[in-house]
């Protein structure tokens, strides 16, 4: 069974950093990309940003110089680091692996940031 542990979400300040983490435990074949998306209040989801197994990025218009994604050493980990955030970035932010046949999500972390 695949399971994806996200942490380092918080509360932090307009201009403030973060960094978010997941790892996936069991084994996941035809993985394509890990990404992650958010979801603020009355809003869908969206993607933030994703990096496929061979090292492309591609990241939100809203995120870009701001945010970088990266791939772990450990096998299926995933990172999200944040800087100079503002509240606008606000929402549940959710690891997503996109793999054949299925996608997988995290349980979500939330992202709080005060103006």
């Amino acid at each position: 069974q695949v399971q994806l542990v996200e942490s380092g979400g918080g509360l932090v300040q307009h201009g403030g950093s973060l960094r978010l983490s997941c790892a996936a435990s069991g084994n996941i074949f035809g993985l394509n990309t890990m990404g992650w998306y958010r979801q603020a209040p009355g809003k869908q989801r969206e993607l933030v940003a994703r990096i496929t197994i061979g090292g492309t990025t591609n990241y939100a218009d809203s995120v870009k110089g701001r945010f970088t994604i990266s791939r772990g050493t450990a096998r299926n980990t995933v990172y999200l680091e944040m800087n100079n955030l503002k509240p606008d970035d606000t929402g549940v932010y959710y690891c997503n692996i996109a793999a054949i046949p299925m996608d997988y999500w995290g349980q979500g972390t939330q992202v709080t940031v005060s103006s």
